[in-house]
């Protein structure tokens, strides 16, 4: 398959929807994240690197949750079971995408001088592409 195969796929193709959904998910999860960092470390006096950790995993359940009902449902968790696996999954997935953002961040952080709000977001976007094809390809494939 060529580049431009997969990216007319990622437009128009069977991705592209999930793709948007997985996106609109992201956005919103990132802003919860954002705010929770914020919280964490401007009012409960956090490192940011611990912040981040925590607000990272109150997002990660609050994606299952959306993903699984919306950008997923086609191959939905359903069942206490399944539902369970499916976030037990996700964490694991999420888990090894938390040393990519943390890492991006401190980089940011400590060595490029960038707000650590801001530092986050870049961070964020980073990991998106990883975690999206191992959630799409495991978590619900």
């Amino acid at each position: 398959m060529t580049v431009r195969a997969v990216l007319r796929d990622l437009v128009a193709g069977p991705v592209a929807v999930q793709l948007r959904r997985f996106v609109v998910v992201g956005a919103l999860a990132a802003g919860i994240q954002l705010a929770l960092l914020w919280l964490f470390v401007d009012y409960a006096g956090l490192n940011y690197l611990v912040g981040a950790t925590m607000a990272i995993e109150i997002t990660i359940v609050c994606s299952y949750v959306l993903n699984n009902a919306w950008t997923f449902r086609a191959s939905q968790n359903t069942g206490v079971a399944d539902y369970l696996a499916g976030l037990v999954k996700t964490n694991l997935v999420r888990g090894t995408a938390i040393p990519i953002q943390l890492g991006v961040l401190a980089a940011l952080v400590e060595w490029g001088e960038v707000m650590y709000l801001l530092a986050n977001v870049v961070a964020i976007l980073v990991s998106g592409v990883y975690r999206f094809v191992l959630d799409s390809q495991w978590t619900w494939g």
